[in-house]
This record gives structure tokens, C-alpha cells and sequence, in this order.
């Protein structure tokens, strides 16, 4: 397997990928990009794969608490526009960005603190506008326009490509106990207890719903949920184009956004709650389903916006140097744990960009 995907030929694809959160060498919230292309062999023009420690803009981890800034705010508007003649394609893949209790602290439970870096900026607004214009491919999703982004440039994303945040964000917890998960964000924590009479009585799962004036709600399984974990569903004719399942639980951050043009849906997320979880869903205004995979692909531009933190996966690079690896999939992740997220990368991510990336380069050879 190793030795044809050495025989595969390379295919130069000239990539800025942009990720404002990277605080480790690992390019956890990028990886997963890196994984395809590296499997497709997608290359940059002087024939080099990818690196996932190099090859993108944003925020550079370095050794002693040290950082390296390298993005595009330097850049004038004839800058931008040689950049986007040269590109072929742009991914957002999170601009949540780096605080300071992130960056210094080695007890760091996800407390908020100050920023340091992060948010989309007028620059990279500009850049999307270039690259939207001249019909290249971008790929953006969670967190592109939520906070640190201002609302002035989320507003302009969202008229630039029909589509319209919530202003709610969530994800599935397999334990809410406190005290059993450290994974569970302080301040998700402290603000519920703020607005519920300082009570916290969660023992078991839930998805946890914040939105951006920082209420928190929380569907209780059993309580409020059918089902407790989130799914993704796809109709058939999507299953087909992209090889992707009917119906796969997603267990990380999702963003609710909304568009009026639901022929360009290619997924939706569906929470499975019962009548009592539906009427809090009712009482915030949130719908169910909503979009998981947003697309607009024709002629005027091509856009998609993954509405979760999809590209943030612990998947195995040396994996991706296997020729028709995909084939034992089924090896990679544990079938019974409804909070992992590996089978999400193999199931769904993994041939969903596979084939967005496949079919644009296809369409750039024949141009």
C-alpha cells in the first residue's frame, strides 16, 4: 500500500490554509487537511507535500511560550490580488484564535482569558471577496465568523455568501459531571450557574447550546433527548456525489447557521429531541435540523462552510502515505463510544473534501 501511493503521481494544488488556533507543532485544528492531501497526493508547485507544521498562515507555536504571527494584514490590495492569482484555493480552518490563558498557562481548562491573536480580519475578508471573484475554490467552517470575529466583518461574510449565523454554537458532552470531565469549559460552567440560581445538577450526556450573549442551555438526555448525541444526515443524492453516510453522529462543536437556500444543504444536523426538548429548542428559536454542510458550487463561485469544528481530529498522519487506506476504515475508531471522533474523519470528512478537492482539480486540468 505504501509502495503505490509512491508511484502515484503528485498534483500541484496552491493552498493557503489559514488556522489562527495551532498551539502545538501537531497543526491539530489543520491536520486533518493535511491527512487528504497528503493521501491524494496533492502537492505545491516546487513538488513538496504539504507540512502540517509550515505550510499555512496564522499562528506558529515556537518553543519557551514563543510565537511567530504570518498572515496577510502587512498585505496592500495589489498584494492580495497577486496572492489570489496565484492560489487555487483558500481554508478557513479555525479563526477561533489563542488566549492567554491557552498560550501560558499548563493548567488550562478553558477559561476565557485575553485574546492574543484570532478572528477573521478586513484583510482576509478581502482575500475571500478576490478569490470568490475570480471563482476559486473556499473552504471555511466553524469558527470562521463567530467570536473574536467583530460583527462588522461577519455581517460582510454572511451577505458575501448568503448564509446568516444563529448565534448559537453547541456540542454533545458524554459526561456533564464536573467532576468526572475535564473537558467541560469553566466558564460554560459558571455562566449556567449564573442564570440558573447557581445550580448545576447534570450527572449524565447533553448537548450543551451557547449563544454569543454567553446564555447557556443545556438538553439533558433522556430529559430532553431521544437520542443524545447529534446527527448528521445526508440525503441520498449527497450520499452519492461525496460517499458519505446516510446518518453519522457528530460528537464536537457545531455552529447553527441558517440559509434561505436550502437546495445548497448538503447535510443537515438533526437533534433527536422529545417534546420537552423540543419546546427549549422552540423558546430559543433554534430549528431542527439545521444545515451541518453548506454549498454553493456553479459558476459565478465555489463555497462551502462546514458549520462545525471539522477539521479539528486526532487523526494518525502516517496513515496517509497508504494507498487505498480507506478501505479498512473500520479499524480506525471504536464502535461504541458515542464521543469519538475518528469514525467522523474516516465516515464523512475524509470523502466529503476527498471529493471536493478531486473534482476541482479535475475541473482546473480542463481548463
Amino acid at each position: 500500500m505504501f509502495v503505490t501511493w509512491q508511484l502515484k503521481p503528485k498534483k500541484e494544488l496552491k493552498i493557503a490554509v489559514i488556522d489562527k488556533t495551532s498551539l502545538t507543532t501537531g497543526g491539530d485544528e489543520h491536520r486533518s487537511l493535511n491527512w487528504i492531501l497528503d493521501n491524494n497526493k496533492f502537492c505545491k508547485p516546487n513538488r513538496d507535500l504539504y507540512s502540517v507544521s509550515e505550510d499555512y498562515f496564522g499562528f506558529f507555536p515556537k518553543e519557551n511560550k514563543k510565537y511567530l504571527i504570518n498572515d496577510f494584514e502587512n498585505f496592500d490590495e495589489a498584494q492580495l490580488k497577486t496572492l489570489t492569482d496565484r492560489l487555487d484555493m483558500i481554508y478557513m480552518t479555525d479563526l477561533y484564535g489563542v488566549y492567554s490563558k491557552d498560550w501560558y498557562s499548563d493548567n488550562y481548562r478553558g477559561e476565557r482569558s485575553q485574546l492574543i491573536y484570532g478572528g477573521m480580519s478586513s484583510k482576509e475578508l478581502s482575500l475571500l471577496n478576490l478569490m470568490k471573484v475570480q471563482n476559486k475554490l473556499i473552504l471555511t467552517e466553524f469558527n470562521t465568523v463567530a467570536p473574536p470575529t467583530s460583527r462588522r466583518i461577519r455581517t460582510q461574510f454572511e451577505e458575501m455568501f448568503g448564509l446568516k449565523w444563529s448565534g448559537w454554537t453547541g456540542r454533545y458532552f458524554n459526561v456533564l459531571d464536573t467532576t468526572a470531565n475535564k473537558d467541560i469549559p469553566i466558564w460554560v460552567v459558571r455562566d449556567y450557574k449564573d442564570q440558573h440560581n447557581n445550580h448545576w445538577p447534570f450527572k449524565g450526556s447533553g448537548i450543551v447550546l451557547v449563544n454569543n450573549d454567553d446564555r447557556i442551555e443545556i438538553l439533558e438526555n433522556k430529559k430532553d433527548l431521544k437520542e443524545e448525541v447529534p446527527y448528521i444526515i445526508s440525503a441520498e443524492i449527497n450520499q452519492k456525489r461525496f460517499g458519505i453516510p446516510k446518518k453519522l453522529k457528530y460528537s464536537y462543536w457545531f455552529d447553527i447557521m441558517l440559509t434561505k437556500r436550502l437546495n445548497n444543504v448538503v447535510s443537515v444536523y438533526q437533534i433527536f429531541s422529545n417534546a420537552r426538548g423540543d419546546s427549549i429548542l422552540q423558546s430559543l428559536n433554534i430549528p431542527n435540523p439545521f444545515p451541518a454542510v453548506i454549498e454553493h458550487n456553479d459558476k459565478d463561485y465555489k463555497f462551502y462552510y462546514f458549520c462545525g469544528d471539522f477539521c479539528d481530529n486526532s487523526i494518525k498522519m502516517i496513515f496517509s502515505k497508504f494507498s487505498e487506506i480507506t478501505k479498512f476504515k473500520w479499524l480506525m475508531y471504536p464502535s461504541n463510544d458515542l464521543a469519538e471522533r475518528e469514525s467522523f474523519f474516516w465516515l464523512y470528512y475524509q470523502p466529503l473534501v476527498s471529493t471536493i478537492l478531486k473534482n476541482y482539480y479535475n475541473s482546473l486540468q480542463k481548463e
